[in-house]
């Protein structure tokens, strides 16, 4: 059976246990990987317990016992219909989190504030923040050191030329296809590809990729680069992506559960998506990037790492927006990471404002429906809390 462990579960471009038990059932769980031929059905079920699902192998992502505290504040008055726009969107969970107090928060599809969520693509901006840890801990000594520094096994490929900093911002200027619904995409036969001994499966097909254009020279989305930041963070610093993530994040920031993340099949993170994190923990994680990286009064990223990864690195040819170290960004200062079926992660330093999203989008991308949507709720958010300041 065609596993889809990467890519399908991967997280496009446009980022369980909180279901009552009773809709946890075999019948309704999926029987396989191809997340993108799911039901609707059984995406609802699985998104919240991936962990639960067939062949789904997971780390844990350990909590700590002091809990960063979320109080309740003012309920703010965003001016659209709340209900409607998240039955639209096919959400499953809203958090607006505002001066680090919850202005609104609601649940649907069966899921609640004790339950877990599937993040695809927001987990590329917690593999992004792992690499600013391994810097500010001397694992990793520069960005402009060579990837095959840390991933020796891409020696001899086009990764030769290639920076951290170019895979950071994905301008490797590596040939890859991200397109979904080709079968015979760089996304799709990633998938395919058989493990190695001794070598992670990551690096066993991108080492074979062409070279398509200088590095540093042109921006294309990629998946498989972001994991293979995992893989390089992982050899850099000799543990697992959920252990540094607990150290760095998890326990000292003050999570307040357990997360997991999914393994592929040669037992590495998939580090470009599949994370599993409750909702109000996405949002706590939000707070941490807007509070500079500080998580139990240690700054735990270098002082210039937030600016350079939360801001335009490269161009993605549409006005207004660029692409950072796996963050979105717009050129107003805000940010986000951002994953198929409508996972998201909003950050507005100006206005200290989060905006965590977890949903089951009728299809994995819509960028003109749902996703303009979205966007437009976030503007919505933003002119709300400009109109209180006033």
């Amino acid at each position: 059976m065609r596993r889809l462990w990467a890519a399908a579960l991967l997280c496009a471009a446009t980022a369980g246990c909180g279901a009552p038990a009773s809709t946890q059932t075999a019948d309704n769980l999926p029987k396989d990987l191809n997340v993108l031929f799911w039901s609707q059905d059984q995406r609802d079920a699985a998104f919240r317990t991936m962990e639960t699902v067939p062949k789904v192998v997971v780390h844990t992502i350990k909590a700590g016992g002091v809990v960063h505290p979320l109080p309740a504040g003012k309920p703010l008055d965003v001016g659209v219909d709340v209900d409607a726009y998240m039955a639209k969107q096919r959400n499953a969970g809203l958090i607006i989190v505002q001066d680090g107090k919850i202005r609104l928060e609601k649940y649907a599809l069966g899921y609640g504030a004790a339950g877990r969520w599937t993040s695809f693509s927001v987990a590329k901006s917690f593999t992004s923040t792992l690499v600013g840890a391994a810097v500010k801990d001397g694992y990793i000594k520069s960005l402009d050191d060579k990837v095959t520094v840390y991933i020796p096994g891409l020696k001899g490929s086009a990764y030769d030329d290639v920076s951290v900093r170019q895979l950071l911002t994905m301008t490797s200027g590596v040939k890859w296809n991200e397109d979904y619904t080709d079968p015979k995409s760089d996304v799709a036969q990633f998938n395919l590809q058989k493990p190695v001994a001794g070598e992670d499966i990551t690096v066993s097909y991108m080492k074979t990729l062409p070279r398509e254009a200088p590095a540093g020279s042109k921006w294309v989305y990629k998946t498989g680069e972001t994991n293979l930041i995992g893989v390089l963070v992982s050899s850099a610093t000799g543990k697992t992506l959920s252990d540094y993530l607990s150290e760095k994040v998890w326990k000292p920031f003050g999570m307040e559960q357990d997360a997991v993340w999914m393994l592929g099949p040669t037992g590495h993170e998939i580090s470009g998506c599949c994370m599993s994190a409750s909702l109000r923990d996405y949002a706590r994680f939000g707070e941490f990037i807007l509070g500079g990286g500080v998580a139990g009064g240690q700054k735990m990223l270098p002082d210039d790492w937030l600016p350079a990864a939360t801001t335009k690195q490269a161009g993605i040819d549409i006005p207004g927006r660029g692409y950072g170290y796996q963050w979105w960004t717009n050129d107003d200062g805000s940010f986000a990471a951002q994953g198929i079926f409508g996972q998201g992660i909003f950050i507005d330093p100006a206005r200290k404002l989060v905006i965590a999203s977890n949903g089951n989008w009728p299809t994995a991308t819509d960028p003109e429906g749902v996703g303009a949507a979205r966007e437009a709720f976030y503007k919505a958010v933003q002119a709300a809390v400009d109109r209180e300041a006033k």
